[in-house]
């Protein structure tokens, strides 16, 4: 088992919001990953994400052992993320970061058990040689709308709102995050991502950089790359295992 990660303000900027982390305990053959993207003024949303990913962490450590069943991954999940939330909620109540808040999405492997929680826009992909798969759905305006019909794929990609979200980590005392498991089998890859890789690079494309764009040791970095040259409008982070 094997990760990856990189995170970058992209091109336009000032600051970088996303925070992510990713480790794999060889000796247990599991492995926790997991993305936030930040909002709110000044660095406000800096603080939410690194909130959100120190607070989830520190659950999973607390509570991860080893042998865990896909029942019990997806209840460590759900509990990790409302732990998240609410050390975001608060520290969101000073004036200080009044308003902050942070999408995430996390995956926790043990042995080819996988479990993955999302809050907001964050995305997991399940690659490989079947293809892509979009694991998670987006808690965004724009993806109810296209769910519902009232917008085509490309309008909704190009749609001016498609960055509001509908649901966040830290806005409110009590978050619904969506959970989701499958069994993991050689040769596949998660990948988790915020908005800033997807808003501007396709499904097929992460899927051609992931299997076929060299050694999986750099598919990170050749998306990242890949986003900036489209512009790089937001921040970009991205991670990566594979079994």
């Amino acid at each position: 088992m094997n990760a990856w990660g990189i995170t970058d303000k992209g091109l336009v900027r000032a600051l970088n919001q996303d925070a992510f982390f990713l480790h794999v305990l060889h000796e247990d053959g599991q492995a926790v990953l997991v993305v936030c993207d930040g909002m709110g003024g000044a660095r406000a949303g800096e603080v939410a994400s690194e909130t959100a990913v120190d607070a989830f962490v520190e659950e999973v450590r607390r509570a991860l052992k080893p042998g865990m069943d896909a029942a019990a991954l997806k209840e460590l999940l759900a509990a990790a993320v409302a732990h998240a939330n609410d050390v975001v909620f608060r520290r969101a109540s000073s004036e200080e970061y009044a308003g902050m808040g942070t999408t995430l999405v996390a995956a926790l492997v043990s042995g080819r058990q996988v479990a993955v929680a999302n809050v907001g826009d964050s995305r997991a992909y399940r690659i490989g040689p079947q293809g892509i798969t979009r694991v998670t759905k987006d808690h965004s305006l724009v993806e109810d709308l296209f769910s519902k019909g009232n917008l085509t794929y490309e309008e909704a990609r190009s749609h001016p709102s498609k960055n509001l979200i509908t649901r966040a980590l830290g806005t409110d005392a009590i978050v619904d995050c969506d959970l989701f498991s499958f069994a993991f089998s050689p040769g596949e890859y998660v990948l988790l991502c915020s908005d800033g890789l997807t808003n501007v690079v396709e499904d097929q494309e992460i899927l051609y950089e992931t299997l076929h764009g060299g050694q999986p040791a750099h598919a990170c970095t050749q998306l990242l790359e890949l986003a900036c040259a489209r512009g790089g409008p937001d921040n970009i982070t991205v991670a990566l295992i594979s079994l």
